[in-house]
């Protein structure tokens, strides 16, 4: 995703491994692709690589899902696949990238087939823990000028087990910066709780981020705090990005998690106590640097805190949306709802 215009979690579509995992997901995937407008060739693709994903899933992750969902880039739709699974990951990941082998050793596709059908594909191993990739499949441009993104933006929520909504939600939309980049501003939520009164939270937080007309993070924290009342709360963060000065400015109320991520570090950006809605006392902006090749990481308590670099080699080079991936499946605790937003500045 690029946020030339305002960009929002949307609804993710998880299917878990197990029997019938490719029948459901490629069920799913043409409604997605109806939907988003792929062609009957780009639909056929995105069923191919749909299968071959389920398969591997089934035939070696010792637990894994699919994610499936329908984005916009510009005046462009796609639909995106996602999968993630907990092990054993790909110990030769250039031959299981060669086209035309066979991951599974039946089908007969393999990863390569996936890297050439899709319009965007990444994908990132770690031996012994799991495997996430990730395919873009996009419908014909919606014509117009494509904008220029001032960054990469990609995030991804998670419902806890027997709920259908998602308290967690995120969303990132540009502030004119004279003639300049425009700086970006983040939002990411938890609702508390989880179920449907959780995802009204984050509906009215979303709501509130888009039509504060603040330029100060802490302001418009203030204004989300306002459009809460009346809901349960949630614990809330706003960041604002600087592309040009290569920073970023938070200020949060409650349990979100910021960081900047490099490929061997990570800087805590923190939140002071409080929950938006009810009482969020006087939140303070920390600021820090944001150099390249590193990443602005958000994300609620449903992903345990105390995941670190090393966990993760060559991460940070990922696209968002597969660093929010892997973040999510690998440090999720899936005892709550789970949300997370990557911002990437280009170098």
């Amino acid at each position: 995703m690029t946020p030339a215009s305002p960009v929002e979690a949307g609804e993710v579509l998880w299917l878990r491994s197990g029997d019938g995992l490719a029948a459901a997901g490629r069920r799913e995937a043409a409604v997605l692709a109806h939907r988003a407008g792929l062609t009957d060739g780009r639909a056929a693709d995105l069923a191919l690589a749909v299968t071959e994903a389920a398969t591997n899933l089934q035939r070696h992750a010792i637990d894994g899902a699919l994610a499936l969902r329908v984005t916009t880039q510009g005046a462009q739709a796609a639909v995106e696949l996602l999968a993630l699974d907990s092990g054993p990951g790909i110990a030769d990941l250039g031959s299981a990238l060669r086209d035309g082998s066979s991951t599974a050793g039946t089908l007969g596709v393999g990863l390569g087939a996936i890297r050439r059908l899709a319009d965007t594909f990444a994908i990132h191993t770690l031996p012994g823990r799991g495997t996430g990739l990730y395919a873009r499949f996009a419908a014909p441009p919606g014509g117009g000028p494509e904008p220029v993104p001032a960054a990469e933006v990609s995030g991804l929520t998670r419902p806890i087990n027997g709920e259908t909504s998602c308290g967690d939600t995120w969303a990132v939309r540009e502030q004119p910066a004279g003639e300049g980049p425009p700086r970006l501003l983040v939002m990411m939520c938890d609702g508390l709780g989880h179920g449907p009164l959780a995802a009204r939270a984050g509906d009215e937080a979303r709501v509130a981020f888009r039509e504060s007309r603040a330029a100060e993070p802490s302001r418009i924290l203030a204004d989300i705090h306002a459009g809460l009342k009346g809901t349960r709360g949630a614990a809330v963060a706003v960041a604002r990005v600087d592309p040009r000065a290569r920073t970023v400015a938070l200020c949060g109320a409650g349990n979100i998690s910021a960081f900047v991520l490099g490929p061997d570090s990570r800087q805590t950006l923190m939140s002071t106590p409080g929950i938006a809605g009810h009482n969020i006392g006087r939140p303070q902006t920390y600021t820090a640097d944001l150099p390249p090749g590193h990443a602005l990481v958000l994300h609620s308590d449903g992903l345990s805190g105390r995941w670190l670099p090393k966990q993760f080699p060559g991460l940070t080079a990922q696209t968002p949306a597969l660093v929010a991936a892997q973040l999510l499946w690998q440090a999720g605790t899936r005892r709550d709802d789970a949300g997370i937003v990557v911002v990437k500045v280009p170098s």
